[in-house]
């Protein structure tokens, strides 16, 4: 590989790993760092359960775990982060394939810069993994149809397509894409009957995962249905993720600039590279609209679930700044040049996740006290303790019976009302965390347990004396309202906070 085809994926693994630590981890990421912590067999157990579908990133997890010699949020984000490159690396590969060096330098810099690459190159999940597969097949693909259909590349890219799946079953739409693509090129009978004999086997590799994750259906989380609105916030989303990380008047910059770009393209696009639109064009949309029409009878629209076509995305950009004069290709970059920056910062706060779980730890490290215990909302809330254990070392869960590794689930078994009372007059103060972003079934298993608790701190005669809420999170501190408990806080020279 020439010099020049190292530049873009060492761009974006040091965009990847710049300020990985600084973003509180979530609910997803705090699964992962659970599950990859857990012994071989539990690991096993859980994968027969449940959440079979993520089952190929969370071995990987656990072996980077087990080379690191523990897992925190850190170790599977650098994972990511490297994937992330494989993906900018491999679309600078694939570009010079479709169109030659200059467009394979830019779409792999396109790629290593756009904002919500570097947010899942930051994120302990598998979505990352998912692009960099999408676009070493894709790779693959254009091999074949360049006449090198061997057994080699036909190999590779069955093998491709199986990996593509086991990731993440959703990313089994890129083969209809695929599909649109040899529809267009018309290759000749002899490649595409090998072809699809090569998808064939990869699918089919998939077949035993998707019969398994069918019966783990519980394990997929909540998206939006779809609305006239979709098409356009998805895009934006290609472009910057969300949680309000960026200001609408540079979001819109950013997206009105891109189309701007793309309807250049289809202006110009005579003078376009024919293999980049034929590849890019159905990699883009084909994927979107599928899960979309699948998504008016059940919900799955979920913007991560396609990151995988942010690079089809990436190769057309960049095929539309190879066809527009100099002085153009200046004023995109001017134009687009804020709006990243301000997004590439933005990604990178504490809070700029679901759950500001780095709030927690600090509310609780300046404001608690010896004995001091902790009580979890319920489902997946309580996993932040199991995570961060360090942070939570002598403050005991109280409303935790069993843990989610100890049950070969997701979530813990929350304590029934009985036991939580016997705890609770043994405790002077609890610090009671409330997630609130949760999927629909874990939000209402949470809601029960909550009002369960709340009712139990009343009977032991708890009070509120404290209230945070960070994004995504309620912090309440409950104290012990008895004349024996403020006596004896009296005694010990001990108060809340203020």
């Amino acid at each position: 590989m020439r010099v020049t085809g190292w530049v873009p994926p060492a761009v974006a693994f040091v965009l990847g790993v710049w300020g990985n630590t600084a973003p509180s981890a979530w609910t997803d990421e705090i699964v992962t760092i659970d599950v990859a912590r857990r012994s071989w067999p539990q690991l096993m157990e859980l994968l027969g359960r449940v959440d079979a579908v993520h089952g190929l990133h969370y071995v990987l997890m656990w072996l980077v775990g087990q080379v690191c010699g523990g897992l925190t949020e850190f170790w599977p984000r650098v994972a990511s982060a490297a994937a992330v490159a494989v993906a900018a690396g491999g679309l600078a590969w694939l570009g010079r394939l479709l169109g030659g060096p200059r467009l394979g330098l830019c779409a792999g810099l396109l790629l290593a810069v756009l904002p919500t690459a570097s947010r899942y190159a930051q994120e302990a999940r598998s979505f990352a993994f998912v692009m960099a597969v999408a676009v070493l097949a894709t790779g693959a693909l254009v091999k074949i149809l360049a006449g090198r259909a061997r057994g080699r590349w036909l190999v590779c890219y069955a093998v491709l397509i199986a990996l593509l799946g086991w990731f993440n079953l959703l990313g089994m739409l890129l083969p209809a894409a695929h599909a649109v693509t040899v529809a267009l090129l018309r290759p000749g009978r002899r490649v595409v009957v090998r072809l699809f004999l090569a998808q064939a086997a990869g699918v089919a590799a998939v077949v035993p995962l998707l019969i398994l994750a069918s019966a783990q259906s519980s394990a997929v989380g909540d998206a939006a249905p779809v609305t006239a609105g979709t098409p356009f916030a998805y895009f934006t989303w290609l472009l910057t993720p969300g949680q309000g990380t960026l200001p609408t008047p540079l979001k819109l910059l950013l997206t009105l600039t891109a189309l701007a770009a793309l309807t250049l393209l289809v202006v110009r696009r005579r003078k376009a590279p024919p293999l980049a639109l034929a590849v890019g064009v159905p990699w883009a949309t084909v994927p979107p609209l599928l899960l979309a029409v699948v998504s008016l009878d059940h919900p799955l629209f979920a913007y991560r679930y396609l990151l995988f076509c942010l690079p089809a995305l990436a190769l057309l950009l960049a095929t539309a700044l190879t066809v527009v004069p100099l002085r153009a290709q200046l004023l995109f970059v001017l134009l687009t040049a804020v709006p990243l920056a301000s997004s590439h910062l933005a990604i990178r706060r504490e809070d700029s996740r679901p759950w500001d779980t780095g709030a927690v730890r600090t509310t609780l490290r300046i404001h608690d006290a010896p004995g001091d215990a902790v009580l979890f909302s319920g489902a997946r809330c309580g996993l932040i303790a199991t995570a961060f254990k360090e942070s939570f070392t002598g403050r005991p869960d109280l409303g935790r019976a069993r843990t989610a590794a100890e049950l070969g689930a997701l979530d813990d078994l929350p304590a029934d009302p009985a036991l939580l009372q016997q705890r609770l007059a043994h405790t002077p103060r609890v610090w009671r965390i409330d997630c609130n972003h949760l999927s629909g079934g874990a939000r209402e298993a949470a809601a029960r347990t909550a009002a369960s608790q709340e009712q139990a701190l009343a009977r032991a005669g708890f009070s509120p004396v404290y209230r945070h809420s960070v994004r995504g999170v309620d912090i309440t501190l409950e104290e012990r309202t008895t004349a024996e408990a403020r006596n004896g806080r009296a005694a010990s020279g001990r108060s809340g906070p203020e």
